[in-house]
């Protein structure tokens, strides 16, 4: 049982590595906006629009503060362990092998679950392009079998892809239907990471100055165009005008979509051994890219709720140019500057998780816990080969029978939770000597600060909404049955969290992270916490079967 939570050693000092170190600060910026802006912005935003209403930049700001804590607690290990890894390496120098193998795994559901996401939102913004210049590809070619097959039985009105189901070849009983352009994207890109890290450096900081300076472009032109009635809509059930119509457990609905925006930047973290001087590089890169990052998402959902009213976002997946279109604003040319310009920032996405994922397996390799083939080094791109290989595989199969939606939920579920860990990490590392030029998180003892702000805020909300807490335990509500006991375990974590905070004297900031990350954790469903356990449970059976027994740690 000791071997299950015994902790691995880092040094602080060793900056060896195979790898190939090229990364500075603004690199590091570069590739934290190629992650953070893409995807969510160009198309998991319209969801959140249409979840959350207006009310949904309160989420932003929400999720922006709680990765921002996290961002800090992951600078703090980054100056410490400077080393590949990300979260997986920091949990097995905190909590022991099996939490960073729980870890681990949970990345597995992040960048390369994530990236099917992606993939699938990259041809939709292709396919949409194409089509506005004349070009047609079938239907069948450009979604998945399963999005198809759904949009049938349910009656979507999405035409598309009941064109899809209605005209695809037969090969046998079975209908034939891909999403082409995603496997044939996630293929480029995979061959991209393996010829190296300095070819993707310089692609990638092309890519990302065109996206800046084209969402800056919608953002001003959009700005002339915003009704303000828009961000007060009537709901048709109380006939109130409310920036939040579908009231507040409609906006936490929208914690996936607006959740997946923000993932990206923890991927930082595995380019510790590709970066010149990391501990003072990455905590530098990931702090500026995430504030940057937050300012432009909060400026995107005003202009867009402020266009077009957010029920027209119904199973909108481009919505930056779905507001331009003929039936809303109708700017022709910035519909098709907007769907050009979503292909390349979708791409950088792409580019960045993929990077990251062959490097959770590499540091898992290299710790015993999966096979010594995914340690291998290309001798002439100096980038871990195999494990690039298989992580394109693994993104590009599962592209022929999974859909949007589904790995949507999944996705964010196991990234919130990874960011749970590295913060309640951070309260178990010991105190550290300040050396000139390092990151240091400070110190800022919430004995009674955090006791104070979470109590205090407790009854406040009381005061403020005391019909909520009066039916805090009606879990039976089929609308917020759900988010009321999500939020009766998250007051009871906090509580106890306030009772350890004032006898272990445990840092503020880490804790402030902590308690923001199990908040985003309320707005998951039951079918996200069985799909989140079920993938667990396949993890852990793997670990006993091969990590266990081959673990580097066990042996020595």
């Amino acid at each position: 049982m000791s071997q299950l939570f015994r902790r691995k050693i880092y040094s602080d000092s060793d900056t060896s590595t195979s790898l190939h170190r090229v990364l500075g600060v603004w690199d590091i910026v570069f590739f934290g906006i190629a992650a953070i802006i893409g995807a969510g912005s160009f198309s998991s935003l319209g969801e959140a629009v249409f979840r959350g209403g207006p009310g949904v930049i309160l989420l932003y700001l929400i999720c922006g503060f709680a990765c921002g804590f996290t961002a800090l607690c992951y600078a703090e290990f980054a100056s410490r362990i400077p080393t590949a890894g990300s979260a997986y390496t920091y949990a097995y120098a905190s909590f022991g092998e099996l939490i960073a193998w729980i870890i681990g795994w949970a990345l597995i559901m992040e960048y390369s679950f994530g990236n099917i996401y992606v993939a699938f939102s990259w041809s939709d913004y292709f396919t949409s392009f194409l089509e506005r210049m004349g070009m047609h590809i079938p239907d069948y070619l450009t979604c998945s079998y399963t999005e198809a097959k759904k949009a049938f039985l349910n009656g979507s009105e999405n035409k598309e892809l009941l064109n899809a189901w209605k005209n695809a070849p037969l090969i046998g009983s079975l209908k034939f239907i891909v999403d082409v352009p995603a496997l044939v994207i996630n293929g480029l890109i995979t061959w991209l990471c393996y010829v190296g890290v300095k070819e993707s450096k310089n692609f990638n900081n092309v890519l990302v100055i065109l996206k800046l300076a084209v969402i800056v472009l919608v953002i001003m032109v959009g700005f002339a165009y915003i009704n303000t009635d828009n961000w007060t809509p009537v709901n048709p059930e109380t006939q109130v005008s409310s920036f939040m119509p579908n009231g507040f457990a409609g906006v936490m609905s929208a914690v996936s979509g607006v959740f997946f925006a923000y993932i990206g930047f923890d991927a930082l973290s595995v380019l510790s051994e590709e970066t010149k001087d990391p501990q003072r590089t990455l905590p530098k890169g990931m702090i500026i890219s995430l504030v940057l990052c937050t300012v432009i998402y909060i400026a995107l959902t005003l202009v867009l709720t402020g266009m077009v009213d957010y029920r027209k976002f119904d199973g909108v997946g481009d919505p930056l140019s779905f507001i331009f279109e003929k039936s809303n604003a109708n700017v022709a040319w910035m519909e098709l500057v907007v769907s050009f310009v979503a292909i390349v920032a979708i791409t950088t996405v792409l580019l960045v998780f993929q990077m990251g994922q062959p490097r959770i397996w590499y540091a898992m390799s290299r710790d015993g816990l999966m096979s010594p083939k995914f340690q291998t080094v290309h001798p002439k791109y100096k980038t871990p080969s195999f494990a690039t290989v298989i992580t394109g595989i693994v993104v590009g199969v599962p592209i022929l029978f999974t859909d949007k939606s589904f790995i949507l939920d999944f996705t964010s579920i196991g990234t919130i939770f990874a960011f749970v860990l590295v913060c309640a990490g951070v309260l178990m590392l010991p105190a550290k000597e300040k050396l000139k030029g390092r990151f240091h998180l400070p110190y800022i003892n919430g004995k009674i600060i955090f006791p104070v702000i979470f109590i205090g805020g407790l009854i406040g909300f009381y005061f403020w909404q005391p019909e909520f807490f009066h039916t805090l335990m009606d879990w039976n509500d089929p609308k917020e049955g759900e988010f009321r006991a999500s939020i009766f375990f998250f007051i009871l974590i906090n509580l106890v969290l306030c009772i350890f905070t004032f006898i272990k004297n445990f840092s503020l900031i880490p804790l402030v992270g902590l308690s923001s990350c199990l908040y985003l954790l309320t707005g998951m469903s039951h079918d996200n916490w069985f799909w989140f356990g079920l993938w667990f449970a396949i993890g852990l059976i793997i670990y006993f079967c091969y990590g266990y027994r081959n673990s580097k740690l066990r042996k020595a």
